[in-house]
C-alpha cells in the first residue's frame, strides 16, 4: 500500500449548527489520507495522485454547500475524493478549531471510504 497524505490543509468554510458559525465562517483543518496504487512508484506525476488536485477537490466540496455537522462535511469530502481519483481507500479527518461552547482546542470527525 502507498499512502498519499495531506495534514492540516486549511480551508475556510461556513459550517456549523449555529447561524453565527455559518455567517462568520472559520478555517477548518483537513487531514487526508489516500491509499493509491503502486503506479506512483514510476516517479511520474501522471501516474500518481497529485496532492494539489486533492486540495482543490477538498476546497470544492467544502464550498459546495453549508454543512451543519463536520461528520457530514467529512463524508462529502471523502465521497468527492473517491469520485474524482483512482484510489483504493480514503480517510478524511475534519478538525474544527475552538468549537463553540466547548473548552477544547478542536472537535473532529473522521470518515473512511473504500472504492467499490
Amino acid at each position: 500500500m502507498i499512502a498519499v497524505e495531506l495534514e492540516g490543509l486549511e480551508v475556510f468554510g461556513r459550517h456549523g449548527v449555529e447561524a453565527e458559525e455559518r455567517r462568520e465562517g472559520q478555517t477548518f483543518l483537513y487531514d487526508i489520507q489516500l491509499e493509491v496504487s503502486e503506479a506512483a512508484l514510476s516517479d511520474r506525476i501522471e501516474d500518481a495522485v497529485d496532492y494539489r488536485l486533492v486540495a482543490d477537490c477538498v476546497r470544492e466540496a467544502s464550498e459546495s454547500r453549508e454543512f451543519n455537522l463536520i461528520e457530514a462535511l467529512a463524508a462529502a469530502v471523502a465521497d468527492a475524493l473517491l469520485a474524482r481519483f483512482e484510489v483504493e481507500r480514503v480517510r478524511v479527518r475534519v478538525r474544527k478549531p475552538n468549537p463553540a461552547g466547548v473548552p477544547a482546542a478542536y472537535s473532529a470527525a473522521t470518515v473512511e471510504r473504500a472504492s467499490s
